[in-house]
């Protein structure tokens, strides 16, 4: 089959793992979930959001160059309400999270049609964070899936390759199908950490 390859690429990405919740120290997940896979393609195609699954995305590739550690501040939603000698304080108490963030995240997104691939590429994309703009280079690659899965192919990174098998792990639920849970397995291809100077090459 012949995948026709759009490459992302920006300077900062975080995937919270769905089993963080608030955990004050978290590093990046390292692949795309099957509702995070199907929130990209009903962003670049909005005549999706009507239906549910994945239709033009094939598969995908995710490489960086590093992580970096950052501070967050979060505010709970909850109040503390204080009464001492008769003066009533209201306060939100603060916090602070480490996040371990990729650094020069680098998405690969195979369609099996041109046409799709065509459109991806004038868009943009957001790696689950507002913040965490990633932008298309260069032109389409054309490729046949076994060239794309080859060690020696240069398409280099993590994948979770979907469904249930003896391999697979539960990642999450699926926000977009009754939150069901989603399963897959890592399927990883040659050096997926990058150089730095390799940021924005393949």
């Amino acid at each position: 089959m012949q995948l026709h390859i759009v490459k992302y690429s920006g300077a900062f990405g975080y995937i919270k793992p769905w089993t963080a919740v608030r955990d004050s120290e978290t590093f990046s997940q390292q692949f795309l979930t099957p509702s995070i896979v199907e929130g990209i393609e009903k962003k670049l195609f909005p005549e999706l959001l009507a239906e549910s699954g994945i239709h033009k995305i094939l598969r995908h590739r995710l490489s960086y160059a590093g992580l970096s550690k950052q501070q967050e501040q979060t505010q709970p939603r909850g109040i503390d309400i204080k009464n001492k000698k008769g003066v009533v304080t209201v306060q939100r108490p603060r916090s602070i999270l480490l996040r371990g963030v990729m650094l020069e995240p680098l998405l690969l997104l195979a369609f099996k049609a041109r046409e799709d691939a065509e459109r991806a590429i004038r868009q943009h994309l957001c790696l689950c964070r507002n913040e965490d703009v990633i932008l298309p280079t260069s032109e389409i690659i054309s490729v046949a899936e076994e060239e794309f899965d080859a060690p020696e192919g240069g398409f280099n990174g993590f994948e979770l390759r979907f469904g249930e098998t003896p391999e697979s792990f539960i990642v999450g639920y699926n926000r977009f199908d009754s939150a069901k849970p989603m399963y897959g397995y890592l399927h990883i291809v040659g050096d997926p950490i990058r150089s730095s100077e390799a940021a924005y090459h393949l």
